[in-house]
């Protein structure tokens, strides 16, 4: 028996996204995958603008005369 027969696997990394590449070879696994890791980045990047924008919006308040 060899000892490595019992350690879980990795999980396998998702493939990155690319955006416009062909879908008609993704099967509807793939690209309900796709959906849910294109929403969970823009979610990321609409965080990532909210907080730039309160910070934008405090630098102005502060150097407004």
């Amino acid at each position: 028996m060899d000892w490595d027969d019992d350690k879980p696997r990795p999980a396998k990394p998702a493939a990155p996204v690319t955006v416009g590449e062909p879908l008609s070879n993704l099967s509807i696994a793939e690209l309900e995958a796709r959906i849910a890791a294109l929403t969970q980045e823009i979610d990321r990047v609409r965080q990532e603008l909210s907080t730039k924008r309160a910070h934008e919006a405090a630098a102005a308040s502060l150097f407004k005369s």
